[in-house]
């Protein structure tokens, strides 16, 4: 499996469950996470996806350290699962949609 199915998943599931699902991209700025997610309720966060194994690269942990460190809301998967996880405890499902 690719990164790029996990994105797919994100997506997918995120627009079922009414979560607005950026694409977040930042010129200036390298290694910042994938994935910017807007919950019904207000919540924002930030996802970093890999392929399955993988793991965010030094620069990538660096930069989602730093926005941990500012409160942002950050995660990381490389799975399907961990999607689910993410969105599960980011959003508490059982009241989403």
């Amino acid at each position: 499996m690719r990164e790029s199915n996990i994105e797919s998943y994100l997506v997918r599931r995120c627009k079922e469950l009414g979560v607005l699902c950026y694409k977040f991209v930042s010129p200036s700025h390298r290694g910042v996470p994938d994935r910017l997610l807007i919950f019904p309720k207000g919540l924002v966060t930030f996802i970093e996806l890999k392929a399955p194994g993988k793991s965010p690269t030094a620069l990538q942990m660096t930069v989602l350290k730093q926005m941990e460190g500012n409160k942002a809301v950050i995660g990381w998967t490389d799975s399907k699962a961990g999607v689910d996880g993410h969105l599960l405890a980011w959003g508490n499902l059982d009241n989403l949609k």
